[in-house]
């Protein structure tokens, strides 16, 4: 595996990074404190190909791999992880859902509204009791000659209500059946849907999550996706891309806070010199960069997997594991490293510290992730 970033991926790293720091940071803290979900700041992406980045150039999407995904996704993140993660939940889920599983007129109808960003996409698993339970589904979906008739909410959805068209997984077969599980595109004008309460959240509050509701709501039989049945065998395929997702968000936002405390730490003295210069400190920030390269490295082992069309269960899992708890604990020294500014809003890292929080949880907890690593060593 060669993981040396090729002149065109750096280029891409860099129009990210130019774009993320005059269009994101003037107003990171502003969308934060006011919750808001900057729905045109998408529409301006979409036009650089950022919300449709592994989509195929036949759809209007970038057409371009993982290594170039999780480069997007980190230069986003290092700025605002609320938009890494809005970003993210758009391609990895929704856009890929439908890329991966759509038929051809599907993939015609939605992929080139969503990857030129003139959409932003939703995709709905999870339930108010059931997180990682996801069998145990309560929306159901019965059916009536050509349409079915779907009830029920889902709960902590990315664009919940922003969103114009949502994937949706709801059991349209017996409980605790993995081929009970069928997975529809709902667009949001459909009668009997709409969102429902959006979370006021401790970190990630510039993403919109809300509820999605379904009243008696009708869907044609032509936007399933795949066959009747086949949902929750897709989903648990999509989460082993997603995984990568919010591994390159954790990243983004370790990174983020590791360049923020390097940089205060030479510039903030005590003792008559940088902080940087006293071992407690360049200490931390050794075990913080150790900390990213190694989690790096796990995440570009995984998209060499899902470039090449592999399986990557195991590996994507240990990506998103090993990230996730690293930008915790990379964001927590950061905060240590800035004392008591790191504590107030006029410095990065306190957001930096309460986004990496659901990075752990979103997408599959880190307890969920060992469970899956150590069921695919030992099985």
């Amino acid at each position: 595996m060669n993981f040396k970033q090729e002149e065109s991926e750096a280029m891409i790293s860099q129009m990210v990074r130019d774009f993320a720091e005059k269009e994101i940071r003037p107003n990171v803290m502003h969308w934060d404190e006011e919750q808001i979900f900057p729905k045109e700041l998408f529409h301006k992406m979409g036009k650089l190909g950022l919300m449709g980045v592994l989509v195929p150039s036949a759809y209007g999407g970038a057409g371009l791999g993982y290594y170039e995904y999780i480069s997007c996704i980190v230069e986003i993140a290092k700025v605002c992880g609320s938009i890494g993660l809005s970003v993210a939940a758009h391609n990895s889920l929704c856009t890929n859902h439908i890329l991966e599983f759509g038929n051809e007129e599907q993939k015609q109808k939605y992929l080139p509204k969503l990857a030129s960003g003139e959409w932003v996409g939703a995709w709905g698993l999870t339930e108010a009791n059931t997180g990682s339970d996801a069998m145990r589904m309560k929306c159901t979906a019965v059916k009536d000659g050509e349409y079915w008739i779907i009830n029920g909410t889902k709960n902590w959805i990315t664009h919940g209500i922003s969103g114009e068209v949502a994937v949706v997984l709801v059991r349209t077969g017996d409980l605790l059946d993995s081929h009970g599980i069928t997975a529809f595109i709902v667009e949001r004008d459909t009668p009997g849907f709409r969102g429902g309460k959006k979370e006021n959240k401790l970190g990630m509050r510039a993403s919109e999550t809300a509820e999605l509701i379904f009243e008696d709501c009708r869907i044609h039989e032509s936007q399933i996706l795949g066959k009747v049945g086949d949902g929750f065998v897709q989903a648990m395929k999509i989460l082993d891309g997603g995984r990568i997702s919010i591994g390159a968000l954790s990243l983004g936002i370790a990174k983020g806070a590791y360049e923020a405390a390097v940089q205060y730490s030479q510039e903030r003295e005590q003792f008559g010199k940088p902080i940087s210069q006293f071992q407690a400190i360049a200490f931390k920030i050794a075990d913080m960069r150790t900390d990213i390269e190694a989690a790096e490295l796990l995440l570009l082992q995984a998209a060499h997997l899902k470039n090449n069309k592999k399986k990557l269960t195991k590996e994507s899992a240990m990506a998103k594991y090993y990230a996730s708890e690293v930008a915790v604990r990379v964001a927590t020294e950061a905060v240590q490293i800035f004392g008591g500014y790191g504590y107030t809003k006029d410095f990065p890292v306190e957001k930096f510290y309460r986004d990496s929080k659901l990075c752990t949880i979103g997408e599959g907890t880190s307890e969920i992730q060992k469970l899956v690593i150590s069921r695919e060593i030992l099985k």
